[in-house]
């Protein structure tokens, strides 16, 4: 129940119902497998590129499943997971559950008498003022079956702490000092389970992470944070066990699945596919059994973004910009000296990877236009030989135009301009289920290589609508998951 990998670690007050019988698995071992999707939840945003301290965008940091004490700021002080389990048949299914999160650790450089200065430089090295975040984590183990009875309350508190550390100069004196100081933040984890009605064993499980601290009223938000959890994100593994996907439930349990109350945080499937005994619940939107691209071998600290820009970006930092960066967090330091020393082969899987590639098709399946006749120019059919059609230049291609082409949405054409319905899959991006019963434009209408339709559109009333068609940008949804207006 404590963070080995903190000076400090957490104290926990161990709840009714939770237990730690000898031969539990250890919670490390059970999440070993999820561990470095997690850590990328927890660094997304931390500190983006170009990783110095000056630079805007890391001026207001924090921006990812911050829970803070009640202020009139208006950001979330709590969280709620709700998913469905199915318990082992002899219901004697135990929760290991681990909460994660940063707690902030503000750093301060101070001259030797102990005054705070913004910036300290010794021997040409800069020490910053900057904001760190120390990594906790929280780990419960309960007994499903107290969970139904009653709710049960982890209490949680992660110390505060001070450390000193001495700035020497070549010489070996005292040039200065670093200061780093982490403040208590005081919370609890809340766990409870409900019989969902019908002829199947299937439990709704709900996990509530509160921010209990105070914090004076007005304070500014560098302040707030001091006391808050930040990164906020849970593990739970069930033994025996089996959880149901959200995205895309069985469709016996859709009823009980729209019912599910999520906020803050979303709850999908973890771990290698064949695992349904693991749930990752995450403030950043994520599909079902998420993994990192193996071709990523640095923590860039967005894993939204592209490896190969942002390594490129990195690259071209001037030795100044490098050394501010190295000033700024020793997280940051690594990054830079990763992609400093990043040899050539690595570089070259960044370019790029495509997984759903089907086989190559034989050279007699791929279709070819004779170039060589008098429409052509050509003296003799035999002085070119055939050319194959590019299959990816539309120029080459006069039966499609995105502009004017139609497909059937049920017995209503629709073309570029009509209306429709959005109606989303449940096999597709999470983030589109959003736009269910919302009303589109249609701004194109598109053929893949494999034959099939994908319909543009624009949501109306979108206030990036504008922005986005300047630029080409649109949502592609099937023919099927469109409702047509007439």
């Amino acid at each position: 129940m404590t963070d080995p990998q903190a000076t400090n670690s957490p104290r926990v007050a161990p709840p009714p119902g939770a237990s730690r019988a000898s031969g539990s698995p250890d919670p490390d071992s059970l999440f070993d497998e999820v561990a470095a999707v997690a850590d990328a939840v927890l660094f997304e945003g931390y500190l983006l590129y170009p990783y110095r301290a000056t630079a805007q965008k890391n001026r207001l940091r924090w921006q990812f499943g911050v829970l803070t004490p009640e202020t009139d700021a208006g950001e979330p002080t709590r969280n709620r997971m709700e998913c469905l389990l199915e318990p082992g048949r002899d219901g004697a299914t135990q929760l290991h559950v681990r909460l994660r999160c940063l707690q902030l650790q503000a750093r301060s450089p101070l001259t030797p008498d102990g005054t705070p200065v913004p910036e300290l430089a010794v021997d040409g090295k800069r020490h910053l003022r900057f904001e760190e975040g120390v990594p906790r984590h929280v780990d419960a183990v309960l007994d499903l079956r107290a969970v139904l009875r009653e709710e049960v309350t982890v209490t949680i508190l992660l110390p505060g702490t001070r450390e000193t550390e001495e700035i020497r100069d070549a010489a070996g004196a005292v040039a200065g000092l670093l200061q780093r100081k982490c403040w208590p933040v005081t919370a609890r984890l809340v766990v409870s389970a409900t019989d969902i009605p019908g002829p199947y064993l299937v439990h709704r499980l709900r996990l509530d992470i509160v921010n209990d601290g105070d914090c004076a009223p007005g304070a500014p938000r560098e302040e707030v944070l001091r006391t808050s959890l930040i990164a906020a994100h849970t593990l739970i593994a069930a033994r025996p066990g089996t959880f149901l996907s959200l995205t895309d439930p069985p469709r016996w349990a859709e009823p009980a699945t729209e019912e599910c109350v999520n906020e803050h945080t979303w709850p999908v499937l973890a771990g290698p596919a064949e695992r349904s005994d693991l749930v990752l619940s995450s403030p950043i939107i994520l599909a079902d059994h998420p993994q990192l691209a193996p071709e990523s071998t640095i923590n860039l600290f967005d894993g939204l973004e592209n490896d190969e820009i942002l390594t490129l970006r990195t690259l071209v930092l001037t030795d100044e910009e490098k050394a501010e960066a190295r000033s700024t967090d020793p997280r940051a330091a690594g990054i830079i000296d990763a992609v400093d020393a990043m040899p050539p082969e690595i570089m070259e899987r960044l370019h790029g990877a495509i997984r759903s590639m089907r086989p190559a098709a034989a050279a007699s399946d791929i279709p070819t236009i004779d170039t060589g006749g008098a429409a052509f120019g050509a003296d003799s059919p035999a002085d070119r030989p055939p050319e194959v059609l590019p299959w990816w230049d539309p120029a080459q291609d006069a039966a499609v135009d995105p502009d004017t082409d139609t497909t059937m949405v049920g017995d209503v054409p629709v073309a570029k301009g009509s209306r429709v319905v959005l109606h989303p899959g449940r096999g597709g991006d999470i983030q589109d289920r959003f736009l269910d019963g919302m009303r589109a434009t249609v701004q194109a209408v598109v053929h893949d290589v494999d034959g099939r339709v994908h319909v543009a559109v624009s949501v109306d009333g979108d206030p990036g609508a504008e922005m986005q068609l300047a630029h080409g940008r649109f949502r592609y949804f099937h023919p099927d998951e469109l409702e047509a207006l007439r």
